[in-house]
């Protein structure tokens, strides 16, 4: 069964960095796409990362509004995927969780077959 669990979350002043990890378990990390998702208080979930599957060709993907502050990166040994967040702002303040596929591409990730419990982000301003 795969499982995913997220660590690293906290309460940041707004302009600080902070850095996420995600656990993974339980399926071939190098064949899965994976991907990071914030929800906030009354909003949608929100892609915010997303890395391909080496046979994808392992490249990252972002939203177009985060490109430059976020970079999702693995490590395979650790079976581990990182998103590292600067310039923090008070709008990223969400519970942060990652998800993992084998075959939904990235764009499809909100359907993915496994995801973590999340683990909260506040940013103050």
């Amino acid at each position: 069964e795969a499982q995913l669990a997220e660590s690293g979350g906290g309460l940041v002043q707004a302009g600080e960095s902070l850095r996420l990890s995600c656990t993974t378990s339980g399926f071939p990390f190098d064949d899965w796409n994976i991907a990071w998702f914030r929800q906030a208080p009354g909003k949608g979930a929100e892609k915010v990362a997303c890395i391909r599957k080496s046979a994808g060709g392992g490249s990252a993907d972002y939203p177009d509004s985060l490109k430059g502050r976020f970079t999702i990166s693995k490590d395979n040994a650790k079976k581990t995927v990182d998103l590292q967040m600067i310039s923090l702002t008070p709008e990223d303040t969400a519970v942060y969780y990652c998800a993992a596929d084998p075959y939904r591409p990235c764009w499809a990730m909100a359907e993915a077959t496994a995801r973590g419990q999340g683990t909260q982000v506040t940013v103050s301003s």
